[in-house]
């Protein structure tokens, strides 16, 4: 690797990092140790303290470990809203010595079912307006059910957080009372607190598997990405060193938590570094706004929807932003004007980043002091990323387009279960093992990396990433739908958004926005098609696989027109 990005390096820090070699709730007992009293969430008013955080993650942790007999290195789900219950529970899966499986709160039972029984997690917290999701994944606290399901979930109300009165604005899934969910494996998590069970003494290590968040592929099956207490660390303690934070900084933590990225830098880093995170749980510019001006905000972690969203509000001149001392994301590039018209009200300039799941959250980050526009940065701490031809595997010569490949701490140990798919996600070599990253890139005269393309098959919706084969095998459980093919369609807003191409059964009839509405109840809403065309075939290679980049091609060109 070239090191010429090294004269851009934020000043005063080295190249090396250090990371703590021990197991990532070490960090929970070092913060409430520290700063016992201090708010370390801020949940629409509502705080919670560094030392009530740990007590309720190891009251959780005991609770899995003597009531659900979760033990070293099983797999948990959790399914929510960013809340202190999110928290919370991440780290006291932890605490019990097991590993986290994040799922994204929008996806629906079929989605579900897939993280169950490819996790062969038993046991999964989620919040009571989710429950009908989980219902049927129940065994009922059968530990010999024939098939594989959760024996145990805890059903958390949101609105037990909220012990402040407070004048933001609430959603009605964040009020909502508790309900009397109840039955054989249920528990609801005000129950599991009061039970104060305690865990015993952790044995997890820094290699042992921490966190697997799934992501999908060109087959359409989502996969785990196994990541051990080390390479969780890395990136958190990578991210606050980076930016240089302290414990007195005030994170807005609206990006989610399901994410590497929120989970990285609006979870992990703010708690080892001791700072408070303000947390929303689900984007609202007008609360995110008045919560900046009330907390007095320092850094925002966000995503270019978010900000052009923020921009847009019209009361947002009315709001004293000038807490903000630094602006970072990443997930898609923020285009020119709205950085610009960021720049003009805060005077600070986006910071953008480059990550995976794999890698959990970021590789690359640009300088703080010298970013570079629509830019993914420079390689971070400890990291090796070159350029390779992906067809050869041979480096490129400067100035040409190659693959990105990674070789660095973050990056995970595999896909879980998965051999053939992992072997294929990495290459070696000078006797170091790269992770593909099926993005194309070209680097400039200083070092810099900029994205060109996807080697790979992926929608880029918001920020969040839509692989077409997976939206494509759910699209086949309609009954009159014979076909379907979904490509990226360019959309204002949204960057991109997704469209399917569908051929339907013969004798069948079914109108473009009934089959919207039935996508939308099937899928996560950023996967479900937004556009649907019906087309009386699709193309096919002699081989008779459908050729995607064709349509994707003939959607370019006519939105060109």
């Amino acid at each position: 690797m070239s090191d010429r990005h090294l004269a851009h390096w934020p000043p005063a820090l080295p190249h090396h990092l250090t990371l703590p070699q021990t197991h990532l709730f070490h960090n929970v007992e070092v913060s409430a140790a520290r700063f016992p009293n201090k708010p370390f969430i801020v949940f629409y008013d509502s705080p919670t303290s560094f030392a009530e955080f740990r007590d309720g993650a190891e009251r959780i942790a005991g609770f899995l470990q003597r009531e659900c007999g979760v033990k070293r290195g099983d797999r948990v789900l959790l399914y929510m809203q960013n809340s202190p219950q999110w928290a919370m529970a991440f780290y006291g899966i932890l605490r019990a010595d097991a590993v986290v499986v994040p799922v994204n709160p929008m996806n629906r039972r079929d989605e579900l079912r897939h993280y169950v029984e490819d996790s062969g997690a038993q046991v999964a917290f989620l919040p009571q307006d989710l429950y009908v999701e989980a219902e049927p994944l129940l065994t009922g606290g059968d530990a010999d059910a024939a098939q594989p399901g959760l024996r145990h979930v805890v059903v958390a109300c949101y609105a037990d957080a909220l012990t402040r009165e407070t004048d933001l604005a609430v959603p009605d899934f964040v009020r909502a009372l508790r309900q009397p969910i109840a039955g054989p494996g249920v528990t609801l998590w005000s129950e599991m607190l009061a039970r104060d069970l305690r865990p015993g003494a952790y044995e997890a290590g820094p290699e042992d598997l921490c966190v697997m968040p799934y992501t999908s592929g060109t087959t359409g099956a989502p996969k785990g990405c196994m990541h051990t207490h080390r390479s969780v660390m890395s990136t958190l303690v990578g991210g606050v060193s980076w930016f240089s934070r302290t414990q007195d900084a005030v994170y807005l933590s609206a990006l989610p938590f399901f994410h590497v990225t929120g989970l990285s830098g609006s979870l992990n880093g703010p708690l080892y570094a001791g700072a408070t995170i303000v947390v929303l749980p689900r984007w609202d510019r007008e609360a995110a706004a008045r919560c900046i001006e009330r907390y007095r905000v320092s850094i925002w972690q966000s995503i270019s929807t978010m900000v052009i969203d923020f921009l847009s509000y019209p009361g947002l001149a009315g709001h004293d932003l000038s807490s903000l001392k630094a602006l970072r994301g990443g997930g898609a590039a923020m285009p020119e004007a709205v950085a610009h018209k960021l720049r003009e009200l805060t005077g600070l300039d986006f910071v953008e980043g480059y990550g995976m799941s794999e890698t959990m959250a970021a590789t690359h980050i640009n300088p703080p002091h010298r970013p570079k526009p629509q830019c993914l940065g420079i390689p971070v701490f400890d990291v090796d990323a070159r350029l390779i031809d992906p067809a050869t595997l041979a480096p490129v010569p400067d100035g040409e387009v190659g693959e990105i490949v990674v070789h660095g701490p973050q990056v995970m140990q595999g896909y879980w279960r998965q051999p053939e798919a992992t072997r294929e996600a990495f290459v070696e070599i000078d006797g170091k093992r790269f992770l593909r990253t099926g993005d194309l890139a070209r680097i400039d005269e200083e070092g810099y990396f900029f994205m060109v393309d996807r080697l790979k098959r992926m929608i880029n919706a918001s920020g969040f990433k839509v692989w077409p084969a997976e939206v494509e095998a759910l699209m086949y459980r309609h009954p009159a739908v014979q076909e379907a093919c979904v490509i990226a369609a360019p959309d204002a807003r949204r960057g991109e958004t997704v469209k399917a191409l569908v051929v339907l059964k013969p004798g069948q009839s079914v109108g473009e926005q009934e089959l919207i509405d039935w996508a939308h109840e099937h899928m996560a809403a950023y996967k479900a098609p937004r556009l649907i065309e019906f087309v009386p075939s699709l193309p096919r290679s002699g081989t008779g696989k459908v050729q995607w980049r064709e349509l994707q091609q003939r959607e370019a060109e006519r939105a060109a027109r």
